[in-house]
């Protein structure tokens, strides 16, 4: 006899490692300045609008950024903000 379940199950395969936001940016900001945009402009631009064509591919640049939510960019980058200032 098999069992019915009535919750859904799920899982997660992790295919490639998890990357952290702040090596996401730092990633991105690297390729950017390689590439040779103003790589504050470009991010500001992404976030804002989310389009990806603000982002460069050199690098897998542009991929990794998509992997991310805009919200979570912009959290990461005022906790770094806060930090520096010495807010804390």
């Amino acid at each position: 006899m098999s069992k019915i379940t009535t919750n859904t199950q799920f899982f997660k395969v992790n295919s490639e490692t998890e990357v952290s936001v702040k090596d996401i940016l730092d990633t991105v900001y690297n390729a950017m300045t390689e590439k040779g945009y103003n790589p504050v402009n470009q991010i500001v631009g992404y976030i804002m609008s989310g389009d990806p064509t603000y982002i460069t591919s050199h690098n897998n640049a542009r991929s990794l950024i998509m992997k991310v939510e805009r919200d979570e960019l912009v959290e990461e980058l005022l906790k770094e903000y806060i930090k520096n200032k010495s807010w804390q």
